[in-house]
């Protein structure tokens, strides 16, 4: 009964926002490295995640570049562009804002970003559940 009981609160301590987030457990925040990202599978999708050492804070974005639909964002350089975190991919160069999935390079392309929290140790990403067809 107590292990049920750890269950929901584990499970009510997850973020909601009022919005139709799916969260999901994507890895243990040991497995990112300092200043750098991994990729992490939920279903079809090949999501980012990123940690700034430095300020603590994570980040989720889409694993595919726009550019030249690659899926290499996880291992891009992290960096920050007028106060603004960003990632560069690796083969363009092309950066994108971690928080708003927005070209800064002036582009019209952009990338999808998903919420993260970080709760005892594991990475949970909060992904909305695909539409009705």
């Amino acid at each position: 009964m107590s292990e049920l009981k750890n269950i929901e609160q584990f499970h009510n301590s997850l973020p909601s926002g009022g919005d139709e987030s799916t969260w999901f457990y994507a890895c243990l925040a040991e497995d990112v490295p300092d200043n750098g990202g991994v990729c992490v599978k939920y279903n079809d999708m090949q999501i980012a995640v990123f940690y700034f050492t430095r300020t603590g804070e994570w980040y989720a974005t889409q694993n595919e570049c726009p550019h030249r639909n690659q899926m290499a964002l996880s291992r891009g350089m992290i960096g920050t562009q007028s106060d603004e975190p960003k990632v560069a991919c690796p083969f363009h160069k092309k950066t994108f804002s971690l928080k708003t999935g927005e070209c800064l390079n002036g582009d019209e392309c952009s990338i999808k970003t998903y919420g993260v929290k970080v709760i005892d140790g594991k990475v949970f990403i909060g992904v909305n559940p695909k539409p009705d067809a």
